[in-house]
């Protein structure tokens, strides 16, 4: 029996171009486990890149794969134990297994691993998954990733520690953005950013389905069938993009001569909060105003909505704007009627100043 070493293995590939750890153990005579075991060193040192996983995985170079266009395999998925686990201990072995992230555009690369980290990190920390799978795929024009817990479900997480009444409020909240359960350990910034910086973002989670398709520029909300346990997230970015990560931060950065460059813009999407009926209650608008008093700027978007009632209105944009006069509320894709019961709460506020 010849003792395998990490020469051996070199020498090997550079002769076959790419090998399987079975064939290296069969060749030397070695247990699969101790030829794995040199293997993964070769890796870590980034002499030679494993291509696959499970049974199908095999072991080659850089310049191998140059040369031989469409070998690499496109997809990693792994299914870890919630125990000790760490966000981006499992993004670096994604890279080393899906050697297609590193030929990305440093942009996409930088906004797949924020995405990514965000994402995994919420799963092990609220989840209360005893396991969670992760699968990442890439091709020639887009890069997936979805991660999936077992858990206890996104929205009804959010329901239960924030006393909420359904899931669809449970998204919207969401939506605002700064809005966690665990306050102490997170700004709640993650889903709202990552739901930004994509093509498509879903949530999906007991019959409920999130998408934010931002190629389009349009949210959905709707029950799906059959009530899937815990919770699915996959994002989707065109990997020939040429935005930055900081452009998305800086969308939602109110840059003033008293700024202090955090995040403190956000946008309502009305819309969510007519579910169901037309828009016109007080209590509807102080559902839309709930924990908007962290933001500076606080972007009504009445997109889809055909008119607002008085009291609505009156709630927004004079007793809200009373009480936080520090916070500048801006309109967006008003139509007529709209814009007309803005306006006159408007001039309604102005004058009981």
């Amino acid at each position: 029996m010849t003792k395998l070493t990490k020469e051996h293995i070199l020498q090997e590939i550079s002769r076959k171009g790419r090998v399987k750890s079975s064939e290296l153990a069969a060749l030397f005579g070695v247990s699969r486990q101790y030829v794995s075991r040199v293997l993964s060193l070769l890796v870590k040192e980034r002499r030679i890149i494993k291509v696959g996983s499970t049974r199908s995985a095999f072991y080659t170079t850089e310049e191998y794969l140059k040369k031989h266009k469409g070998l690499e395999h496109v997809s990693y998925t792994k299914t870890f134990v919630n125990k000790g686990l760490e966000e981006h201990v499992v993004f670096e072995m994604v890279r080393r297994n899906l050697h297609a992230i590193d030929t990305l555009p440093e942009n996409i690369r930088s906004i797949v691993e924020y995405a990514f980290s965000e994402m995994l990190n919420n799963a092990i920390e609220h989840s209360q998954s005893a396991k969670i799978k992760v699968f990442v795929s890439v091709n020639a024009t887009e890069l997936t990733f979805t991660i999936d817990d077992f858990g206890i479900g996104v929205f009804r997480n959010i329901m239960r520690k924030r006393g909420l009444k359904s899931e669809i409020e449970a998204i919207q909240d969401l939506l605002k953005g700064k809005m966690t359960t665990a306050p102490k350990l997170h700004s709640g910034e993650g889903i709202f950013f990552t739901s930004k910086a994509g093509d498509e973002f879903l949530l999906d989670s007991y019959g409920h389905q999130f998408i934010a398709n931002n190629v389009i520029k349009d949210l959905f909300v709707k029950k799906v069938k059959g009530q899937r346990q815990g919770t699915r997230v996959t994002f989707r970015i065109n990997t020939h993009a040429t935005y930055h990560l900081n452009d998305i931060f800086q969308r939602y950065t109110n840059i003033g001569e008293d700024s202090d460059y955090g995040f403190d813009k956000t946008e309502v999407h009305v819309w969510l909060y007519a579910l169901g009926g037309v828009h016109i209650s007080r209590s509807q608008a102080r559902r839309v105003l709930s924990g908007l008093e962290t933001f500076k700027v606080v972007v009504m978007d009445y997109d889809r909505i055909p008119t607002v009632g008085q009291a609505f209105a009156d709630e927004v944009y004079r007793v809200f704007a009373h009480k936080r006069p520090d916070i500048e509320i801006q309109d967006i894709h008003m139509n007529e009627a709209v814009a007309f019961m803005v306006r006159r709460a408007r001039k309604e506020a102005e004058k009981k100043k």
